[in-house]
């Protein structure tokens, strides 16, 4: 084996929590960009009407279902990469870097026919009407064409962020979001020679966002980086890393869509207790996504440095910095806590005018976030579970969580307590969970300290 070169690696060298602040706060900068684009790009299309809101609405289960894979890809092409560097394995990199973005884009283009042609008959089984179908198909078939520019730049952001490079991906994450939003109005309602395309412009806008970080990345992998220097693999190298990356990936995807079944289901248990009480939940759970930032981020930039540490046998530092992220994310979602809790009012009063829907928001807001930081670091161990190439821990964790725990302890909350118990019940999942999981990685680890 090839020794890494130390001196020239910060992720095997660096002093870890300079490192890892160094790695976050881009990553923060463009998930947040990125996120306020989505809210956008949502906001446009309800303009055109209600029946247009619905259907996109409609399309979530069939393009979660799609970016739930490029995600696990996604993991499995950071975990296998960084790792491939951190042990001096150039070539091999290259070629797991290469075999990724082909893997991905072969996966996508099978999903997107599958798609294409169970089209009808999947969103009338999901309950969309005749008219609302029409709009559906304006903008699924234009998103489904332009799929594989959008898992390409995902792959691409995974192999940077492998090699320690966090700023480039947050750039093409902003980026795409801006040239989105920028392009939304002028194609969904037209100005001057662009016609009016309503649904079919909002599914443009989108799929020409994702070309700007195809090109984008490619350029960087392939010119500024040097990780791209061909553009076919022997048929053997091709299946060889396809099966390493799959063996990471295709666990992560499949935890991945866990959460939104998990979700469905809490959902359900939260309309036993009224409308008031959905949509009190909805808005909180949107609130969460935006609290829940710093940790989203952690879990894209921790991975890396504890895939190349693994690599190079430095497993007191994988240790270190698995550690300093869970006491970080504690510290953290505690600090935020007190600032929610205290804008608990004005923020309910901001998204509702329903008495009954802002007392459920704010008792959401004074229960839920307690635990935010036990969540973070279920997230940070799922990760680091999937950084150390042992996807099905992973998703042995995501199983317990979820439906061991978070939804039944959720549904006996809500019978003894009404909706704060469904509260309570979330907090004494994650604590449970939590715990489970930061002594199982911990154990994990001493396999190898």
């Amino acid at each position: 084996m090839t020794k890494p070169e130390m001196t020239t690696n910060p992720l095997l060298t660096a002093s870890m929590l300079p490192l890892l602040k160094r790695l976050t706060w881009p990553v923060m900068a463009g998930m947040l960009t990125l996120m306020s684009f989505s809210l956008v790009d949502t906001f446009f299309i309800s303009m055109l009407g209600t029946q247009q809101l619905a259907a996109i609405s409609f399309t979530f289960p069939v393009t979660f279902t799609l970016i739930s894979l490029a995600i696990g890809l996604s993991i499995g092409t950071s975990a296998v990469t960084a790792k491939a560097l951190g042990a001096g394995q150039t070539a091999d990199a290259r070629n797991d870097s290469l075999g990724a973005l082909w893997l991905s884009a072969l996966l996508v283009l099978l999903l997107a026919l599958l798609g294409y042609a169970v089209l009808d008959p999947l969103f009338m089984l999901l309950g969309a009407t005749d008219d609302i179908l029409g709009y559906i198909r304006e903008y699924m078939v234009i998103w489904l064409a332009g799929s594989v520019l959008l898992v390409s730049p995902m792959i691409g952001n995974a192999i940077l962020r492998a090699a320690g490079e966090t700023k480039i991906p947050s750039l093409v994450m902003a980026s795409g979001g801006l040239v989105n939003a920028v392009l939304d109005p002028l194609l969904i309602f037209g100005l001057g020679p662009i016609p009016a395309m309503g649904m079919t412009g909002a599914a443009l806008a989108t799929v020409i966002s994702w070309l700007t970080g195809f090109v984008f990345i490619i350029y960087w992998l392939s010119v500024k980086r040097g990780l791209l220097t061909q553009w076919f693999l022997p048929f053997k190298v091709f299946i060889h890393v396809s099966r390493k990356i799959l063996q990471i990936g295709m666990p992560a995807a499949g935890a991945n869509m866990l959460t939104p079944l998990a979700m469905a289901v809490l959902t359900a248990i939260m309309a036993t207790h009224g409308p008031e009480a959905v949509a009190a939940f909805g808005v909180g759970i949107r609130i969460e996504s935006l609290a829940c930032l710093v940790i989203l981020a952690l879990s894209m930039t921790l991975p890396p440095v504890i895939s190349q540490n693994f690599g190079a046998a430095q497993f007191n530092r994988v240790r270190e910095a698995y550690r300093l992220c869970c006491r970080f994310v504690l510290l953290w979602q505690a600090a935020l806590y007190l600032a929610l809790a205290l804008l608990a009012y004005p923020i309910a009063a901001v998204f509702t005018d329903n008495p009954q829907v802002a007392e459920y928001l704010r008792w959401f807001i004074w229960i839920m976030p307690l635990a935010y930081g036990l969540q973070g670091v279920i997230i940070l161990t799922n990760s680091s579970f999937n950084a150390l190439h042992l996807p099905a821990k992973a998703v042995v964790l995501s199983l317990f969580r979820l439906f061991i725990c978070y939804v039944p302890l959720a549904w006996f909350g809500g019978v003894l307590f009404g909706v704060t118990g469904v509260f309570i019940g979330c907090i004494l999942a994650n604590l449970l969970t939590a715990s489970v999981a930061y002594y199982w990685y911990n154990r994990v680890l001493l396999r190898y300290v």
